[in-house]
């Protein structure tokens, strides 16, 4: 009884986890905007981020050694995530801190970067062979026109030149790049070791600038020590740890989805934090983006309960009868014949 008793509740257990990583990995993501802000007001950038990465890399090193699944990597898959690593941490970071150095707001920053859904779904069939069903599409759609609104209600804040709106969009062509490039990749690995590659490589690369730029050297203060450790566990480790999680089990389509409401929930905290603006197109974006992830989530539920249930059709289905027992087989079409010759 006890074990009949267990199994509902392992299950709900299960199917519950994906949907409090989704909300931990929009409220991580969103995180690293804000904290970036904070913790490259009186620091330069390339400070901010080396030490950022260098305690994470030797964490998760450690953590990776401890685990023993560094004996199970390949030289493929290290090959592999090193590139994938250089856009998805090394990239997209050193793009979004720029832009929030030059002083564009951390909501625009954020909302730039949530095209992204638009792009990876425009890029889903030709480069992964993925369909995406037209409720998708519309959701996205509706997304984006909440995105475009709470852009219009940033627009001004910030006395940024044009050019520097370019410094997020490089953003998000770096993370485009990196998630296209895991989905192809033959080479999978675990996400621990994808996690201590990415993380050590941009170290690494972080250090060459650093240096060369005379900006290697940390501060001493608790405030910069504190923030650079909020950095390491929540909007990198955190954050890229449930991305390539979810990546896997809920596909690219929905997971960039989710991104749709990393926008919004910036533009709140920086307005509460930075009293950036937040207007009535700020909330009726808010609510369009939530609608069309919304439309994008039920979506691929229903569609994962069809392909259960065309799956559950397909096992329960009795198997062609065999001539041997006596029943007469099926005859075969003419056309099966002619392709057969």
């Amino acid at each position: 009884m006890s074990k009949q008793i267990g199994i509902p509740v392992v299950r709900g257990i299960r199917a519950a986890i994906v949907p409090l990583a989704a909300i931990g990995f929009v409220l991580a993501w969103s995180s690293g905007f804000i904290v970036a802000k904070i913790g490259t007001e009186d620091v330069p950038v390339l400070t901010v981020l080396l030490w950022r990465f260098v305690p994470l890399a030797a964490g998760l090193a450690i953590a990776l050694l401890l685990s023993g699944q560094w004996r199970n990597a390949t030289p493929a898959q290290v090959r592999s995530q090193l590139v994938i690593g250089f856009f998805a941490q090394f990239g997209y970071v050193v793009f979004v801190y720029a832009s929030v150095a030059v002083g564009i707001s951390t909501g625009t920053t954020a909302l730039i970067d949530a095209v992204q859904p638009l792009v990876i779904a425009a890029l889903a069939g030709p480069l992964l062979h993925v369909r995406v069903p037209g409720a998708q599409w519309l959701g996205l759609g509706i997304g984006a026109v909440g995105v475009f609104l709470i852009v219009q209600s940033q627009f001004g804040a910030s006395d940024a030149p044009p050019i520097a709106y370019a410094l997020p969009a490089l953003a998000m062509v770096s993370l485009i790049t990196a998630t296209i490039l895991e989905r192809r990749s033959p080479h999978r690995a675990p996400v621990l070791l994808t996690l201590t590659v990415h993380a050590t490589a941009t170290m690494v690369l972080l250090a060459v600038l650093a240096r060369a730029t005379g900006d290697a050297v940390p501060p001493g203060d608790a405030t910069f020590w504190l923030t650079t450790l909020f950095l390491a566990l929540v909007p990198t480790l955190s954050a890229y740890g449930l991305y390539w999680w979810l990546l896997r089990r809920i596909g690219v389509t929905v997971l960039n989805a989710l991104l749709f409401l990393v926008a919004p929930t910036t533009a709140v905290a920086g307005a509460l934090l930075f009293r950036e603006p937040f207007t009535i197109l700020t909330a009726g974006g808010f609510l369009l983006s939530a609608a069309g992830v919304a439309l994008v989530l039920v979506s691929d539920a229903r569609g994962r309960v069809e392909a259960r249930r065309v799956r559950a059709r397909r096992v329960s289905a009795p198997p062609a009868a065999d001539p041997a027992d006596g029943a007469s087989p099926r005859p075969v079409p003419d056309s099966a014949r002619q392709g057969a010759r």
